[in-house]
């Protein structure tokens, strides 16, 4: 099994102390260092490799959230944190789980397991099967997507989001290059650094625009030539 390094940011010297006590119980969880202010964990997260965080967000130099929001290189999270009111924003963040204060071992030992779950999907090879669906980790969950049901893809930088019929889109944290691999051959195709769509489901092509069931898309100049040659293969 693979074990995950890990760092704690928390201005809280006691919740730091606790975290460390809770990791070294858990032998897939390898915390390296921890910090007690936003802006040491984060110049160290920018020049070192690591899989986890465990982040309080209520700091006095930069909040948990912010430092998220910054970091280029994207570890998993788990936040630590004394107020219920910020979970939406550590969901929107696509954090693995959200620890409310005090924070017991089982409830700890729970997150760590989902980001050791998470990691593993990440690490296996991914293939669309069969029926035609994959799978992708979304709403701390792993969610299973059937191609037909998708209306379009949307990159949205290290995410993407995919729109599906009659169903709220879902967040996942992949790029758009990483999708297109999952899905069946010449059914896809990418019109702009934005947007992916299947082909079954263009209405007409005009004026650099796609038109689908009920949206318009944007065609970028760099993929209209090769729209073009994959349109004609699937014709």
């Amino acid at each position: 099994m693979k074990v995950l390094k890990c760092v704690a940011i928390d201005d809280e010297p006691l919740a730091l102390r606790l975290i460390s006590t809770y990791a070294s119980r858990i032998p897939s969880i390898d915390l390296v260092t921890t910090f007690e202010d936003a802006i040491s964990g984060a110049a160290y997260l920018s020049k070192n490799e690591i899989d986890l965080v465990f982040l309080d967000i209520n700091m006095p130099d930069i909040s948990g959230l912010d430092l998220a929001r910054a970091l280029e290189k994207k570890p998993l999270l788990i936040f630590t944190t004394a107020y219920r009111e910020f979970a939406f924003e550590g969901f929107e963040l696509e954090a693995v789980d959200y620890l409310l204060k005090p924070i017991s071992f089982e409830n700890f030992s729970k997150a760590c397991q989902k980001a050791i779950d998470y990691r593993q999907f990440k690490d296996r090879p991914h293939q669309v099967d069969d029926d035609s669906h994959f799978f992708v980790y979304a709403e701390y969950r792993q969610v299973k997507v059937l191609t037909r049901e998708i209306a379009y893809i949307e990159s949205m930088e290290d995410y993407i989001k995919i729109h599906r019929d009659h169903q709220k889109p879902l967040l996942t944290l992949m790029t758009m290059k990483k999708v297109l691999e999952l899905l069946p051959e010449n059914k896809f195709a990418r019109i702009h650094r934005s947007y992916a769509v299947p082909l079954s489901r263009i209405k007409s092509i005009q004026h650099k625009k796609i038109q689908l069931d009920g949206i318009e898309l944007p065609i970028g100049d760099a993929f209209a030539a090769q729209l073009n040659l994959v349109k004609g293969k699937g014709a």
